[in-house]
């Protein structure tokens, strides 16, 4: 479970992302678009074109969470 009182830093990814992406492409973004750590237990957020849905990347020390929410009234 992921206590979202120790979360870390949050970082929100700007621009589109294809929400077809799977854990290891939105890691990869994160070390070589932005030069950070994706194993730093920071939580990374990436939206998609119609703004309707997105990703959360993030490293709980055993492995990563990955989450999608998609809003049905937009």
């Amino acid at each position: 479970m992921i206590n979202l009182a120790e979360l870390g830093r949050v970082f929100i990814v700007c621009g589109k992302t294809d929400m077809r992406r799977g854990i290891d492409s939105l890691a990869y973004i994160v070390k070589k678009s932005f030069n950070l750590d994706p194993f730093s237990g920071c939580v990374f957020l990436f939206g998609c074109r119609r703004r309707d849905r997105f990703k959360a990347l993030y490293w709980d020390g055993q492995g990563f969470w990955m989450l999608y929410k998609r809003f049905e009234n937009g």
